[in-house]
């Protein structure tokens, strides 16, 4: 068995040591932190504002022909939302400190700063194939961004890039 595939044995069964358990236990405890709120309730309002953010972004890409602007806010709109929808699962707080940790801001410095220069290319510059390049890099920040949540995804990413270069 790779490696790989047994770190994510031990992922879902709890782990075969301390460290493994430790990082079971903080995922468990960062999903307790909105307690006000019950756990159906939690998973309704992430599911929402997910579909939101889906929507918008999908509107975003059919605007892009009609107006430069309203694609640029549509689909960056719907991005931010997207992310948002985590909020109900672990907090904004919590949520938010996430995005700034060491294995996510690199991701999530490009995801805003791509956001940031779609607006640019959109309102200011008016260039839509400079905007159209911005959207994808915010994708592709934004996916890795959201593989950075799922144990061991951006290894398999990597490997099955490599493998198919």
């Amino acid at each position: 068995m790779s490696d790989t595939f047994r770190k994510m044995r031990n992922y879902v069964t709890g782990g075969d040591n301390e460290e493994d358990r430790g990082f079971v236990e903080e995922v468990k405890s960062d999903l307790d932190c909105c307690k006000s709120m019950s756990w159906a309730t939690r998973i309704k309002g992430f599911i929402i504002c997910l579909a939101i953010g889906i929507v918008l972004s999908i509107l975003g890409t059919i605007m892009f022909w009609v107006s430069l602007t309203a694609f640029a806010i549509l689909y960056s709109l719907g991005t931010i939302t997207s992310i948002a929808s985590s909020f109900f699962l672990m907090g904004p707080l919590r949520q938010l400190k996430k995005m700034v940790d060491p294995n996510r801001l690199i991701a999530t410095i490009v995801m805003i700063i791509s956001i940031a220069l779609t607006f640019c290319a959109a309102f200011w510059w008016k260039v839509g194939a400079l905007c159209l390049v911005f959207v994808v890099i915010q994708l592709l920040a934004f996916t890795w961004y959201c593989l950075s949540y799922i144990p061991y995804a951006r290894d398999c990413v990597i490997k099955a890039a490599t493998s198919c270069c």
